[in-house]
């Protein structure tokens, strides 16, 4: 096969798609600048905000099949949501730094934890998926996805303070509902079963309630999965059933130990 027949077979097949690569990169350095601007004290805001305008209108152009007019409406919508996202994710900071004994201070839960900025990345996408931008708001929890090791869909419903420990290996899926005070270490799943593409538009993951804290490794899957405020659910558990308040689980697996007798 020649070298112009090999092109024109990947031109053929390329023909029924149109992406633009480009749109990553620019997605990847709005969600840094963002990140930036709300958290770093000597961020010059004015101009910072003006630079994320102008960003986030060639992105939209490249991501949204909308209006051209649209962009600036929708703009204009994610700004003013600005202010309680960043309410939201400095409580969630001072949640982080009550509950984890290994950290020093407020500025190290900013500067330093994963799982902080996978909170901050899913906050900021979740107001462009309200908006309808899908593909912005899914490419900026995957960049948090790339950054930090943790999955969490921008359709997820989190409410403030939440806690997430280690951060690596967790997946949050777009229909999980997660109330406030909530505690998640590594590992964990909060996922669905199995399920047909006509179940998109149903609850497909799991609610969690109020003070719950889930351990490492735990899976917990469905939609009508609903784990009962107060609860602790033990590491490498696998739930797909509802759980009741105040419920401890725990997995029985037994670790055996045995002293090895030198000869």
């Amino acid at each position: 096969m020649t070298k112009d027949l090999i092109l024109q077979n990947i031109a053929a097949l390329k023909s029924h798609f149109s992406i633009n690569y480009g749109i990553k990169t620019k997605v990847e350095a709005f969600t840094e600048k963002l990140f930036y601007t709300l958290f770093d004290t000597n961020a010059p805001l004015s101009q910072s905000i003006g630079e994320l305008e102008k960003l986030f209108k060639e992105i939209s152009v490249i991501a949204c099949k909308k209006p051209t007019d649209s962009h600036d409406s929708v703009w204009d919508q994610f700004l003013e949501k600005l202010p309680s996202v960043l309410e939201n994710l400095n409580m969630d900071a001072t949640y982080i730094l009550e509950n984890d004994p290994a950290s020093n201070s407020i500025e190290e839960v900013y500067l330093a934890y994963p799982g902080f900025y996978a909170i901050a990345i899913y906050r900021l996408s979740h107001e462009l998926y309200l908006l309808d931008m899908l593909l912005f708001s899914r490419l900026m929890s995957e960049y948090a996805h790339q950054i930090t090791g943790t999955d969490i869909h921008a359709g997820a419903t989190i409410a403030s303070p939440f806690f997430i420990d280690h951060a690596t290996g967790i997946v949050i899926g777009e229909t999980t509902v997660i109330e406030k005070h909530v505690k998640l270490y590594q590992g964990v799943t909060l996922g669905a079963l199995s399920v047909s593409k006509y179940m998109k538009n149903k609850k497909r993951h799991p609610t969690v309630e109020k003070n719950v804290c889930i351990y490492a490794n735990a899976t917990i899957l469905g939609g009508e999965t609903i784990i009962g405020k107060n609860s602790i659910i033990g590491g490498n558990t696998w739930i797909t059933k509802s759980i009741p308040a105040k419920s401890i689980v725990t997995n029985t697996t037994a670790t055996e130990v045995k002293i090895k007798e030198l000869k």
